[in-house]
C-alpha cells in the first residue's frame, strides 16, 4: 500500500474532526484501501488490513457494490474498484472547477483588502493568470486574465516552485533555463526553502515600482502547489489596510481552497505573521 498514509495516523487526524461518522469512515477506508492495492482483495483480507471484523466490512461492501463503486471478480469473490470514482471526478473540467471554487474566495479577498486578486498556474516556464478579480472602487492595479509572466519574475512563480517535489522543480527549472538562456540564480534553493518555511512569498514587483506582490500556494492532497493566489498590493494614502491584512485574507482563502482539493489541515499551517 505504498503512498497511502498509515491508518493509525489517518484515524488520529480524523479523530480531531468535529463530527465522527463511523459508517462513512468504514466505507472510505475500503475505497482507499482498494485504490492502493495492487490486486483485488477478499473480504477477510480487507477486514484484516483495516483492523475490522468481517461483519463490520460486509455491509459496507454490499452498499459500495450496489452503488457501483466496487465490483467482485473471480476467483473467490474478491473486490476491486470500478471506474465510478473516475467518472465522477471528470464530470467537470479540472481547471473550470478550480476557477469556479476560487472566484468567490478571490472576490472576498478583494473586498477585504481593497486590492485586486488573481489566481495563477504554471505553464512550462511561465506563470499564467487563469482567474482575476478587480479591486473594488475606482482605482486599482491588476494583471489581466491570461497574462503570462516569467517564472522567476513573480511571487506566484516562487511560491509554486517552493511547494513542489524535487523532481518537478528540477524539470521546471530546466525548462526555464532552456527558454530563457540563463543560469539558475545561486541563492534560489535557499530562497525557496524560506518561502516553504513561512508559507508564502512577499516581494517588491520586478516590473512596477511601488507594487508589493503577496502570494500564497493552493495545495493538493500531497502538499504540492497546483496554483497560487496573489494580490499585487498598492499602498493607498490614509488606508488602514496593509500587507498584514492582505496576508491574513489570502492565507484564509487559500486554506479553504486547498481543503476543497483534499489538502489536510496539518499541511496548512498559519501562514501570516
Amino acid at each position: 500500500m505504498r503512498g497511502r498514509p498509515a491508518l493509525s495516523v489517518r484515524r488520529n487526524l480524523i479523530g480531531h474532526a468535529r463530527y465522527v461518522t463511523p459508517a462513512l469512515e468504514k466505507g472510505l477506508d475500503i475505497l482507499e484501501l482498494l485504490a492502493f492495492a495492487p490486486e483485488a482483495l477478499g473480504r477477510s483480507e480487507i477486514a484484516r488490513r483495516l483492523g475490522r471484523t468481517i461483519s463490520e466490512v460486509f455491509r459496507m461492501l454490499v452498499c459500495l457494490e450496489d452503488r457501483g463503486y466496487i465490483c467482485q471478480v473471480a476467483p473467490g469473490d474478491r473486490y476491486q474498484l470500478t471506474l465510478r470514482l473516475f467518472e465522477l471526478s471528470h464530470q467537470q473540467h479540472p481547471l473550470q472547477r478550480l476557477v469556479g471554487q476560487a472566484r468567490t474566495l478571490m472576490q472576498k479577498v478583494a473586498w477585504q483588502t481593497g486590492q485586486s486578486c488573481h489566481l495563477a498556474m504554471l505553464n512550462n516556464a511561465e506563470v499564467v493568470v487563469v482567474a482575476q478579480v478587480d479591486a473594488p472602487g475606482n482605482m486599482g492595479f491588476s494583471l489581466r486574465l491570461g497574462a503570462k509572466v516569467e517564472l522567476l519574475n513573480t511571487a506566484s512563480g516562487h511560491v509554486i516552485l517552493a511547494f513542489q517535489d524535487e523532481a518537478v522543480r528540477a524539470r521546471t527549472l530546466a525548462e526555464w533555463k532552456k527558454r530563457m538562456g540563463k543560469s539558475r540564480p545561486t541563492g534560489l534553493p535557499r530562497h525557496l526553502l524560506a518561502i516553504r518555511s513561512r508559507g508564502y512569498e512577499e516581494l517588491a514587483s520586478y516590473q512596477v515600482r511601488g507594487v508589493v506582490n503577496i502570494s500564497f500556494p493552493v495545495l493538493n492532497q500531497h502538499g504540492e502547489a497546483i496554483a497560487a493566489m496573489a494580490v499585487p498590493f498598492v499602498a493607498r494614502i490614509g488606508a488602514r489596510i496593509g500587507p498584514k491584512q492582505v496576508r491574513e485574507a489570502l492565507g484564509s482563502a487559500t486554506q479553504i481552497l486547498s481543503a476543497s482539493l483534499g489538502a489536510r489541515k496539518p499541511e496548512l499551517a498559519a501562514r501570516s505573521n
